[in-house]
């Protein structure tokens, strides 16, 4: 279905309040205390990687792949720009979950000498995007990575991750019995990971209109917008992995649809449907509809568009190194928090005995 020109638009927003996140369980998977390093990946089946690795290959092998890469274009941009913001250039860097490249396009040469792109989607990669810097296709499941320990100085992974069945194993240092090398163990010493995924009210309207739809038309709902780790648990996660120096932070980013069946449209071919295990397979004619009179309903625009929110979450840390600076001992202060609103005076006094 063609979309009328101007409807689609990308802009920040505040947080906006919305419906509670389908993210129980992933908060126990992402909290970390069910699941030893080292366990068996099987024991964690929130995803169908299987299906999902099916979802972003049919998605690359559509004609107009471009068409829906919007969002994948924006958040690597800004995952480009953090890399930037680091006064540092980069030999070897790695992109887990690349797509067909939305971060390598907007890096250059000179900040990142070279660059392996992994995905579990081939088509992806024999579509990737062109790039001045010369890169390496791996086909590789985020989960098992093929490389060695201490091989990159920059790890980027963007709207990645919030598919991967065990996140803190995927993050952490261990050498299991798979022999999966994860983020932290592949990075050098002082290596940087920056990484950005999906937050827990992403798409908040489209559950509540389904969940509403679907409990007036059959007595009762089922998550249809896979769960997702809440913003608390990502600092635990990345000091729970062996990174330091960690910076969190969360953004938004809305999207006008002609409506609910567009947005729909959009997610397949983004290859972001849902994969969840405990999905409902099919949802009814009739509670489609509704739910698509609830979303309009609810949400409008003045224009007669309805907006999609995107919570999107960014992390950075890094791997421990000598060279880093570290915080004081406790105890070695020299001002108290209760001299601090004396400051401006204690400076002031400070100059004139100059």
């Amino acid at each position: 279905m063609l979309r009328p020109a101007g409807l689609w638009r990308l802009l920040r927003r505040p947080r906006a309040p919305g419906v509670p996140a389908e993210n129980l369980c992933r908060r126990e998977v992402a909290s970390g205390v069910s699941v030893p390093c080292g366990t068996s990946p099987r024991a964690l089946n929130i995803f169908d990687r299987d299906l999902k690795r099916k979802q972003k290959n049919w998605a690359a092998r559509q004609p107009e792949p471009m068409k829906f890469d919007y969002l994948r274009e924006e958040v690597g941009s800004r995952i480009a720009d953090r890399v930037y913001d680091i006064a540092r250039d980069f030999s070897l860097g790695l992109d887990l979950g690349c797509g067909r490249g939305y971060i390598a396009q907007h890096l250059n040469k000179e900040t990142v000498g070279k660059f392996f792109q992994t995905d579990i989607a081939e088509n992806a990669l024999k579509n990737s995007l062109k790039t001045e810097i010369p890169t390496v296709s791996v086909l590789a499941d985020e989960e098992f990575l093929p490389f060695q320990e201490n091989t990159f100085d920059l790890v980027v992974s963007s709207l990645s991750l919030h598919w991967v069945n065990d996140l803190p194993r995927a993050l952490e240092q261990c050498f299991s019995d798979y022999k999966s090398a994860q983020i932290h163990y592949v990075l050098k010493p002082d290596g940087v990971f920056i990484g950005a995924m999906f937050g827990g009210d992403t798409l908040y309207e489209l559950r509540c209109s389904l969940q509403l739809a679907e409990t007036e038309r059959e007595g009762g709902f089922s998550p249809h917008v896979s769960p997702f780790t809440a913003i608390n648990d990502l600092g635990h996660l990345l000091g729970r992995a062996g990174f330091n120096t960690l910076t969190v932070d969360t953004d938004e980013i809305q999207v006008n649809y002609p409506g609910m069946f567009e947005l729909m449209e959009d997610l397949q071919g983004m290859g972001e449907s849902n994969c969840s295990w405990n999905r409902k397979a099919l949802l009814h004619r009739d509670t489609m509809l509704a739910a698509a009179a609830v979303y309009r309903e609810m949400y409008r625009n003045e224009d007669g568009s309805v907006p999609a929110t995107y919570q999107i979450y960014y992390m950075i840390g890094w791997k421990y190194h000598d060279s880093q600076a570290r915080p004081a001992e406790r105890g070695s202060a020299t001002v108290s928090f209760g001299e601090l609103g004396k400051i401006n005076s204690l400076m002031s006094q400070g100059k004139k005995s100059q």
